[in-house]
């Protein structure tokens, strides 16, 4: 038996003099350099080790030429999607992709006309609603809505209610990005009854669906039945999972033969290729050796999810977390604070000096609210509790006279 490695994630590598996205874009987008940036959904966690080894040792092989992306890393990939998610797929039904938002737009330009509409569920990761845009297609929005408890749930009546014959694709996000949802068998077996009635065409972002925590199980949507996986078209990878975005590799699962050629003769005039070497030597080790390492993680960031809505549960009038299901990122309702957006967005950036995604950004029923990346490190984890701590003291006594 392989011993059991326990990892430390109590200390990251400092990542401030590095061309990392979340850093090097805070003068532009915060307008200072003094905010810890907590924005980019990528890790402040250094990727695991046994990644980087196996591409220390691909570099001993001295020619960096074409490649084809390896069986045996579709094969890793399918052994870990078959045993962590009940879910069976052959390898000629994965695509290598570089990114989802990548094959989102494929997705789009391949299963619908310019002026049709496509399905976008808000508040949402903005290049959803981007994609549909830039590519001429009519938006359709149908708004999550919040239950008596606070929960998001989808609004089937309304989606019901909006579709016509020109409406062809709904974006799904699976776990959802970004209110932390793992939506249950129902909510997709409504949502797939919708789909079937109307021909409609589901793509399925699940790139987080690793990130799941007890007791919720993340259920991939072409999973539901044969017919849900004939109108699917599903987004994997390593990236969000082992914080390994920079190797730009992930794929595109399509089981129906037919969704798939209409996919590929789009995806053929790009000319994707096969991405890069050290990519597939990367995702292949990722596989095989990140079981543990990933068990280990979650119960990292669920501490730090935790420590967090203890702040916030100081502060009930001000401001909540969203509970969370999966993902590493918060979704902080800060609508008690009577900000506007505007206001509260130079609260976190020069009261609490934090670099947050706005909640706007991601849909107007994002207004109020603020999205907080918590996959750092336990130092940093603290650092940012403490600023925000302080930002809330003061907030709190000069609204409380």
């Amino acid at each position: 038996m392989e011993k059991k490695i326990n990892y430390d994630f109590t200390n990251a590598t400092p990542r401030e003099d590095t061309n990392a996205e979340k850093y090097t874009l805070r003068q532009k987008l915060f307008g200072t350099q003094d905010v810890e940036p907590v924005w980019v959904a990528d890790m402040d966690i250094d990727t695991p080790q046994f990644v980087l080894e196996a591409v220390k040792k691909r570099l001993e092989h001295p020619v960096m030429g074409y490649e084809e992306v390896p069986s045996s890393a579709w094969q890793v990939q399918i052994e870990w999607m078959r045993e962590h998610h009940n879910l069976e797929i052959q390898e000629e039904e994965l695509l290598y992709s570089h990114s989802v938002v990548a094959s989102m737009n494929v997705c789009i330009n391949a299963m619908s006309e310019v002026g049709e509409k496509v399905i976008v569920q808000t508040p949402v990761y903005p290049p959803f609603f981007h994609s549909v845009l830039e590519n001429s297609r009519e938006l359709l929005k149908n708004p999550l809505k919040q239950d008596g408890k606070g929960i998001y749930r989808f609004d089937s009546e309304d989606l019901k209610a909006k579709i016509d014959k020109d409406t062809k694709l709904l974006l799904l996000c699976s776990p959802h990005n970004p209110v932390g949802r793992v939506w249950k068998r129902e909510e997709l077996e409504e949502i797939l009854e919708i789909c079937l009635e109307n021909d409609i065409v589901v793509f399925s972002d699940e790139i987080h669906s690793d990130l799941v925590y007890a007791p919720n199980e993340h259920i991939p949507f072409s999973t539901l039945s044969q017919k849900a996986k004939d109108i699917t078209i599903t987004a994997l990878g390593v990236g969000k999972t082992f914080n390994m975005a920079g190797f730009a590799m992930s794929s595109v699962y399509i089981p129906n033969k037919g969704l798939r050629e209409k996919f590929l003769k789009v995806y053929t005039q790009i000319h994707f290729a096969q991405g890069a070497s050290l990519s597939h030597v990367a995702f292949e080790a990722a596989y095989i050796h990140g079981a543990s390492w990933l068990e280990q993680l979650k119960v990292h960031l669920y501490k730090n999810y935790s420590d967090l809505k203890e702040l916030c549960e100081a502060y009930p009038k001000f401001i909540k977390v969203i509970k969370i299901e999966a993902t590493y990122l918060a979704w902080l309702d800060c609508r008690g604070m009577q900000l506007s957006n505007k206001e509260l967005r130079e609260f976190f950036i020069h009261d609490a000096k934090l670099g947050l995604n706005a909640g706007l950004s991601f849909g107007r029923e994002g207004s109020g609210f603020m999205r907080l990346n918590f996959a750092v490190s336990s130092v940093k984890m603290s650092q940012i509790i403490e600023q925000l701590k302080t930002a809330l003291i003061v907030f709190s006594l000069s609204n409380n006279p």
